[in-house]
């Protein structure tokens, strides 16, 4: 039989002030396309090493989550026939998943056994007032699919492994801040309750909220996840497995001859996290760089490839990488009248409050402010409020194109070589000195390639 650990909620153990001595573990973490195949699922036994104490944080398989929003999408808007349709068709793939992973019978039931429980709970919904908490019930299945399914896996071959219930450890407060104290609680005994078990298996993205009800940590969020358990164990290394060499210098995708990065500094990943690098999460490097611990970006098809060491430390007088942002609005409001008024940038800060617009570049002058947002959703009430402050103006399509290296007070032309390799391009806004790691411009996002591919040739 298998064991499939779900909903209940759990009661919360909570440690303040907890201090805890760095365990020799490390975190592994590995995305949908690391797991997106029964081919490639076997295959990470040639990167985990069973003969040390690992964690090992699992992303749902590749496809799964978006056929899991399909799916709630379709019981929100009370098309439960659709509903079904969709989760037939992705029972089906699992189906075929479960026949290439497993070679005995006896664990191919298991692997039969665990989809029919959590397909089968994905129908029920159907019989049930379907709000946003069964949406996220929902999300919930696929990672802990993959983990369940690697679990039976490791028992096949004879590999000893502990599956952990991220739902029993992994929450978030009030705010929805993730409650490293309570994963420290939490998890700890669970790890000493098998001290002489190597491989323990959980679920990225997944928590509970503060009412302790199913949850998660946002799209990307298996990143954040192992981060989070590298600072509730306090290990000695989180590792970030993906389809590429760690981060590069630029992107890949549009610009030829790319580089990795050797080592980048906490806030510097932060910055090209944030503004446009996808290999990582941009909150998952907060928790590491809190507890000081050192964070790797690696290749699963190419296990040999340095990649990316994320420490505390910077190399300095180095460029360090590119990113790029797409979906950006600009927004400016002129108003002579008002802007040297005490007071008023915080008003129209709290505009962007009141809607939970954040913002991601500003600008000022005498008579102006221009800010940017990548969220939309309250555009228009957000200009109408705007307009009491004076003229606006909004421009759609842009892009944030951000450089990021040392960018100290103390350091001299670095700003001049980048400026001077889009001299040719029209920029809407720039943005300097808001931190040492980054300089930010804003482009049309149709000119976004050709600032990349100059910027690259001018600055590498």
């Amino acid at each position: 039989m298998v064991k499939i650990l779900f909903l209940a909620p759990q009661p919360g153990t909570y440690v303040l002030g907890l201090q805890l001595t760095r365990i020799i573990m490390k975190v592994l973490k590995f995305g949908g396309t690391s797991v997106g195949s029964p081919e490639r699922m076997k295959k990470l036994l040639e990167i985990v090493d069973a003969s040390e104490r690992q964690i090992v944080v699992l992303s749902a398989v590749s496809g799964t989550t978006n056929s899991l929003v399909e799916i709630g999408q379709a019981y929100l808007l009370g098309d439960k026939p659709n509903a079904a349709i969709l989760i037939t068709a992705l029972k089906d793939k699992y189906e075929v998943f479960i026949k290439e992973l497993f070679a005995k019978p006896e664990f191919l039931a298991q692997g039969k056994e665990v989809i029919d429980y959590h397909f089968g709970l994905l129908s029920s919904l159907a019989n049930d007032l379907f709000t946003s908490i069964e949406d996220k019930i929902i999300l919930a299945q696929g990672e802990l699919l993959s983990t369940t399914l690697y679990h039976v896996y490791l028992k096949e071959i004879g590999v000893p492994s502990v599956l952990l219930p991220a739902l029993e450890f992994m929450k978030t407060d009030e705010d929805n801040e993730p409650d490293v104290d309570h994963i420290t609680a939490q998890l700890t005994p669970l790890l000493e309750a098998a001290p002489n078990i190597n491989l323990f298996i959980t679920q990225g993205y997944i928590c509970r909220n503060a009412f302790g009800e199913v949850d998660n940590l946002r799209r990307g969020g298996s990143d954040y996840t192992a981060s989070l358990i590298g600072a509730g164990i306090r290990s000695e290394e989180v590792q970030i497995w993906t389809d590429i060499d760690g981060m590069h210098n630029n992107d890949p995708r549009i610009v030829k001859g790319t580089k990795p990065i050797a080592q980048l500094s906490f806030d510097e990943a932060a910055e090209l996290a944030y503004f446009g690098a996808k290999i990582l999460h941009p909150q998952s490097v907060f928790p590491a760089q809190k507890y000081k611990i050192p964070v790797r970006l690696l290749n699963t098809m190419d296990p040999q490839a340095q990649g990316t060491l994320i420490t505390n430390d910077s190399e300095k007088n180095q460029i360090k990488s590119i990113a790029a942002k797409d979906g950006i609005t600009a927004v400016k409001i002129n108003s002579s009248r008002m802007l040297l008024a005490y007071g008023f940038l915080r008003r129209v800060f709290e505009v962007f409050e009141r809607y939970k617009t954040s913002i991601d570049m500003i600008t000022t002058s005498e008579v102006a402010v221009s800010l940017t947002i990548d969220d939309t959703t309250h555009l228009d009430e957000i200009l109408g409020e705007l307009k009491a402050f004076g003229d606006v103006e909004v421009d759609f399509d842009q892009t944030i194109v951000c450089v990021v290296g040392d960018f100290a007070t103390d350091k001299h032309g670095f700003g001049s070589r980048v400026l001077e390799a889009i001299k040719h391009l029209p920029l809407r806004m720039i943005s300097y000195g808001g931190s040492n790691h980054n300089l930010s411009v804003l482009v049309k996002t149709e000119d976004k390639v050709e600032a990349l591919r100059s910027l690259h040739s001018r600055l590498f």
